[in-house]
């Protein structure tokens, strides 16, 4: 850490900063004198601040507020390091950090160590998930009383339409997107192909695969900073919320994973096209987990307006091969890639909490060995399928009851985000839906 202070003499000033429930970032701003002392003894904070509403309100009713005196928690620097923050005129570091009690416990309400336990519980049998995701996201002219598409750089016109893989599309932002790859260059954020998708101003970016698990979510909570950073600096916006507009498809972050032995063998491969047992105990264990894990999946009231049946977002819980109606689709390719693609979730997730929910339910099916029902074809949405909870209200309740996610989640973040999400239900049934995307446009 020290060393890349010293490698940018450049940087005038640092922030340090935590992934709050909802995956936005709770920290603090410093010269750069006391970048050395921060990065050696870490910072400290309420425990409440990891447990903010979305309005970055304290919950009410915590007992991480009055009951407990609204404690400190100790903020240590993560494995990550020092990075800069290239959307800031100020040339700044970032140094991101998480939550742990005085006597050196970790915070089990700070969703990187949530899915820590998870890899953890992983390793524990020898297994190492191999993580890669998906995400989509809008570029939005917000600057009027209507969301609409910003005007190209290059031509001054809005294209209102979707344009799936148009090149036109990437072409009309190139000079954002080309300071999108060097800034996740800069930052060791593994962005590989960009498509232009389905909605109005809509793009998917990949990042490459990791054979760690906080390494990945790490990338995706980063590439998401970034993004919405950029665009500001760009005269436009960047939105991951799930449903920004009413007539077109909402955004996902679809995940990718397989899990390795200690041989380094992919568990998911049996030389067949199939995949292995324990592929499909994997898959089972997401199926079983998925009511229950929809409040992860699905953390805002604008969330569930993504999952209309026939709008390339699932609905239904089955597992297909080659199949993107279906909540978990096996890809094809060769048996050594073999591994298990994750669509419920909505671009507006908490990647922490999103990743820790798909591979500690995978780690329930094999821990159970239980084989899954067969998987479908054809297109799932005229199917008679088992559905997720359609409503916030019914994914709240499903939550607290699940004994799938009492096994993934520690007791104490479960309490912190059933508080959480039962008072911004309370908050957002007063709002419009104009007033609930103007909260979610920027904050998710």
């Amino acid at each position: 850490m020290h060393d890349w202070l010293a490698d940018n003499p450049e940087i005038r000033a640092v922030r340090v900063a935590a992934s709050d429930l909802n995956g936005v970032a709770r920290g603090k701003r410093m010269p750069v004198r006391f970048a050395d002392k921060v990065a050696t003894d870490g910072t400290r904070f309420p425990m409440s601040v990891l447990n903010l509403d979305i309005w970055g309100e304290d919950i009410e009713d915590s007992p991480l507020v009055m009951e407990s005196g609204d404690r400190d928690g100790v903020l240590r620097p993560t494995e990550r390091g020092f990075m800069p923050m290239p959307w800031l005129t100020t040339p700044t570091g970032l140094l991101p950090i998480w939550m742990y009690h005085e006597d050196g416990r970790p915070f089990m309400g700070d969703p990187r160590h949530a899915l820590a336990s998870v890899q953890n519980r992983l390793k524990a049998k020898g297994l190492t998930p191999v993580v890669a995701v998906e995400l989509e996201f809008f570029l939005i002219d917000d600057a009027g009383g209507r969301l609409r598409v910003p005007p190209s750089p290059r031509s001054g016109k809005r294209r209102v339409a979707g344009e799936i893989l148009s090149l036109r599309a990437l072409d009309q932002f190139d000079d954002f997107f080309t300071e999108l790859y060097d800034a996740c260059e800069a930052m060791d954020i593994p962005a590989d192909t960009a498509i232009s998708e389905s909605g109005l101003g809509q793009f998917e970016i990949n990042l490459m695969h990791q054979a760690d698990a906080l390494r990945a979510a790490d990338d995706a909570w980063l590439f998401k900073m970034l993004v919405k950073g950029l665009a500001r600096k760009h005269g436009f916006a960047a939105s991951f919320m799930a449903k920004p507009y009413e007539d077109y498809a909402g955004s996902g972050l679809h995940m990718h994973f397989s899990v390795l032995d200690q041989d380094g063998n992919n568990v998911f491969d049996n030389g067949t096209d199939a995949g292995s047992d324990m592929l499909r105990h994997a898959v089972q264990g997401c199926l079983a987990a998925m009511p229950g894990s929809m409040l992860i999946f699905a953390p805002h009231a604008n969330s569930y307006a993504r999952l209309v049946p026939g709008a390339h977002a699932p609905t239904g819980i089955a597992w297909a091969y080659e199949n993107r109606t279906a909540a978990i689709r096996i890809p094809s390719g060769p048996p050594a890639a073999r591994r298990i693609e994750h669509r419920l979730a909505g671009g507006d997730v908490n990647p922490y909490l999103s990743i820790a929910a798909v591979l500690g339910a995978a780690l329930n099916g094999i821990e159970d060995s239980i084989a899954p029902p067969a998987p479908i074809t054809g297109n799932a949405y005229a199917q008679d399928l088992p559905q997720v909870p359609s409503t916030w209200a019914d994914a709240i309740s499903a939550f607290e009851s699940s004994a799938e996610v009492a096994r993934i989640f520690d007791a104490e973040l479960v309490r912190n985000m059933l508080l959480t999400k039962r008072q911004e239900a309370r908050e957002m049934a007063e709002l419009t839906p104009e007033e609930q995307t103007e909260i979610y446009l920027d904050s998710v």
